[in-house]
């Protein structure tokens, strides 16, 4: 059973979603990869402001392909989420509840999820023309010097992910293994 999620995504609506769940997300998402995360935070510490209100907001890391015409972006897949991991704790933080893009997290990160009450989502790695039909307006927030790096702000539409690690730490990269190392 498919789960449907709106943005803002509260922490109550997060605690409610559980690793395995599969879920449709609709509503605004914000964008962000490793130069994004890099600057954010600095721009932070510096200022204490971030690109956008972070509080309950859900952040795809993802750099989208140039659009074609009449299209808001071009291929939109996620990418390996590591690369934030450095950053992402500052953000949750400061109150967002949210990440999606493919690959684990490191411990530091599932601390601050599970302290912050977020989710980490998985988008399908191989999917990006996929998942970019459920992206429905797109617009550069800041950084737009970064490119496809820059901050976008998303409209999506049923987009499918999963649940991969809920907000009590329980995580599918983990849980998954197990089963399989008993078989």
């Amino acid at each position: 059973m498919r789960k449907e999620i709106k943005t803002p995504l509260t922490k109550e609506a997060a605690a409610g979603l559980k690793a395995g769940d599969v879920v449709s997300l609709t509503g605004y998402i914000y964008t962000g990869r490793d130069a994004a995360h890099k600057r954010m935070v600095e721009d932070f510490e510096k200022t204490g402001k971030f690109p956008f209100d972070v509080k309950d907001q859900v952040i795809y890391y993802v750099g989208p392909s140039p659009a074609k015409p009449g299209k808001p972006v071009g291929s939109a897949g996620p990418t390996t989420s590591g690369r934030m991991d450095a950053y992402a704790p500052v953000l949750l933080d400061n109150g967002s509840t949210g990440m999606i893009g493919k690959g684990e997290r490191s411990k530091e990160v599932i601390e601050a999820m599970k302290r912050n009450k977020a989710v980490y989502f998985g988008a399908t790695g191989g999917a990006a023309a996929l998942i970019a039909k459920h992206i429905k307006s797109s617009e550069v927030i800041d950084y737009e010097d970064l490119g496809t790096e820059a901050v976008h702000r998303f409209y999506v539409e049923d987009m499918p992910l999963i649940v991969i690690i809920d907000s009590e730490g329980n995580d599918l990269y983990e849980t998954e293994k197990e089963k399989y190392r008993k078989n």
